[in-house]
């Protein structure tokens, strides 16, 4: 057996929590415009689900992110259930103020371990990012609003190449300190395998706790599955999907968007692993947003369950 799987110890979960990301992170990257009625359907139809965490849009300018220009109608509208978390993007105070007065549950700020990606992306280094977070910061505990911290690029960057796992570590870890109340770690362009994320984990986990660190993946090379996998082996329990891998990265050719909530859920009901979720109605879910699109989703179980139908 491969030495690398066998060092990694086997300290699955006995629950895991999937943060939903499709209705934000997903859609943002499809140029078909979603309306803010069928938006809130699929967000209802995931909570639905048993999701119970839903990234519902986020408030960025309309020039650069048209499809979510329909976030404020999108939140004013959802049917909310109790116990659910309806989260936006905040990427300035501008955004922040405007989720707050939308009624978002709690807001992510966001940041990358690439250097070379922030100036590209943000237009600042990542130390000037985590400065323009901190008013966003103050004012999230003023109000009492959580604050979650995502990083882009921790594995590779389609401008630098390889990522040290330490310089990953270090920007986790300005986010928790800041007040970040758990920290997402992106692969951005969905290049990462099981050793390059076991040893990312590793850095990180010497400077924030693995109850404190979520997982967001891409499969752009197929490996997004086995990554996580290796990331449940490590102790951790919260995962980033997207409804039928909706998403994508504009930086890297080919990829194919964020790992499908339905074939995670898949792999944890073969695992054993608590998560709470019906993957019937998941599925469902995934079909009515892919039929919008006109795109079949690129999750095997959801194609696999269709063809039975």
């Amino acid at each position: 057996m491969d030495p690398v799987l066998t060092s990694i110890s086997n300290n699955f979960p006995t629950k895991v929590k999937l943060f939903e990301v499709g209705a934000r992170d997903g859609l943002q990257n499809e140029s078909t415009l979603i309306s803010a009625e069928d938006k809130i359907a699929l967000i209802e139809q995931l909570v639905d689900a048993g999701l119970p965490i839903v990234e519902c849009g986020s408030f960025v300018s309309p020039k650069w992110v048209p499809q979510m220009a329909t976030s404020k109608d999108v939140f004013a509208n959802i049917k909310r259930q109790p116990g659910i978390t309806y989260s936006a993007l905040t990427p300035n105070m501008k955004g922040f103020e405007q989720a707050l007065d939308a009624g978002a549950d709690e807001v992510a700020i966001f940041t990358g371990a690439s250097e070379s990606f922030c100036q590209k992306n943000i237009n600042c280094s990542i130390n000037e990012s985590i400065e323009r977070f901190l008013p966003i910061m103050a004012a999230a505990k003023t109000h009492n609003i959580k604050v979650r911290g995502y990083v882009s690029c921790v594995v590779g960057c389609p401008y630098e190449g390889f990522i040290e796992p330490e310089v990953v570590a270090k920007v986790a870890k300005k986010l928790l300190d800041i007040g970040c109340y758990e920290v997402s770690l992106g692969d951005t362009i969905g290049v990462g395998t099981v050793k390059s994320v076991r040893d990312m984990l590793l850095a990180v986990n010497r400077h924030v706790p693995m109850n404190k660190i979520a997982v967001h993946f891409h499969d752009t090379y197929g490996q997004a599955l086995a990554n996580i996998y290796g990331a449940l082996s490590m102790g951790v329990h919260i995962i980033d999907t997207a409804v039928a891998g909706l998403g994508g990265c504009p930086y890297a050719d080919g990829a194919s968007g964020n790992v499908a909530t339905e074939d995670v859920v898949y792999m944890l009901n073969g695992l054993g692993i608590e998560h709470g979720i019906n993957l019937d109605k998941l599925a469902q879910a995934g079909w009515f947003i892919s039929d919008l699109l006109q795109k079949k989703p690129t999750s095997k179980v959801s194609n696999a369950l269709r063809s039975k139908q």
